[in-house]
């Protein structure tokens, strides 16, 4: 596992790298001509951490050292200061995580007045604003996009180590499942991606049917085919913005799952099928997932259910879970 680590400047960087190495073992790596990265001294105050060589001639060195060695643990700073096609490399990689480090600028400014020695030129307030600026927005050498790509953002609003490190401790950044989802992650990512195509006013729900982990078929809510769509006045209902559970007869939107069940047929979605939803299923769903011979149903956000609900799921599914 690879980290690397971005962000505005005096937010932080160095003290989770510091964390990473001193509670997780992991070690850090530079190229010799990074200067910096990010706008300030990050990796070159950093100093010997452990195990073997740490700086590298190259980001392709590097990154081949990695690759060689991928069951280790290490973590990177000054990001900023790579190339974009260089910084797509590492993105490409399997073993690459990228972390946003970001402090509200008042935090930030604190920070280097408490940093810069006494014998320093210092910066006014105004100039420390407007160099934190160029280095985030730069047309040419900002940082902008890397915050934009990466995939673990970290917020450190205080300045008590103590507390980033129990955010630290909570985002559990050294578990590899971050950097390839579980099964049930990447079904519901994919259930949340067909929620983007829904029409309906009132919510998206996207549903994923699976089994022996391979997709069967997708569905989300809306207007039936060669009807007008919700979003465009299809439904009534819908769009007069009618309370939950009332009126429910005149909705014209199907459900994400009953999209997804029409799609495949009985047939193919056989014995053993898994439905993930990024919603409770209602009860109308429901009764049809029996119907269908659903072996499990997975969801990510609860919904209103009744005592009839519960029982129906509890009697008839092998597993009902909450996804969190």
């Amino acid at each position: 596992m690879l980290i690397g680590i971005c962000g505005r400047r005096c937010a932080g960087k160095t003290e989770v790298a510091k964390y990473l190495e001193t509670k997780h073992a992991f070690t850090l790596l530079r190229m010799a001509a990074t200067s910096g990265g990010d706008g300030d001294s990050s990796s070159r105050n950093c100093t010997s951490w452990t195990d073997g060589e740490k700086s590298y001639p190259s980001s392709k060195s590097l990154l081949d050292h990695v690759t060689q060695h991928w069951s280790k643990r290490f973590v990177m700073l000054g990001m900023g200061s790579l190339e974009p096609k260089v910084m797509d490399n590492f993105l490409r990689r399997p073993f690459f995580l990228l972390l946003s480090v970001d402090a509200p600028t008042l935090v930030r400014w604190q920070r280097y007045q408490n940093r810069i020695d006494s014998s320093s030129q210092k910066r006014t307030f105004e100039s420390f604003v407007q160099e934190c600026d160029t280095n985030m927005y730069h047309p040419d050498h900002g940082i902008a996009h890397l915050v934009q790509k990466s995939t673990v953002h970290l917020l450190n609003t205080t300045n008590s180590l103590v507390s980033l490190h129990q955010n630290l401790d909570a985002l559990k950044l050294e578990d590899e499942s971050r950097l390839r989802p579980s099964w049930d992650a990447y079904f519901m990512q994919l259930a949340s991606l067909a929620a983007r195509r829904s029409n309906c006013m009132k919510r998206r729900v996207g549903c994923v049917l699976v089994r022996g982990k391979r997709v069967i078929a997708t569905g989300y809510n809306g207007t039936p085919r060669n009807l007008v769509n919700c979003n465009q006045g299809g439904c009534k209902r819908c769009n007069s913005g009618t309370s939950r559970g009332v009126g429910l007869t005149t909705c014209l939107c199907i459900h994400a799952e009953e999209n997804a069940l029409l799609e495949a047929g009985r047939e193919r979605v056989g014995d053993g099928a898994t439905l993930y939803c990024d919603m409770c299923p209602c009860l109308t769903c429901s009764i049809k997932i029996v119907q269908m011979g659903i072996a499990e149903v997975v969801y990510s956000h609860e919904y209103s259910m009744d005592v009839e609900f519960l029982r129906l799921v509890e009697s008839n599914f092998g597993s009902f879970a909450l996804y969190v």
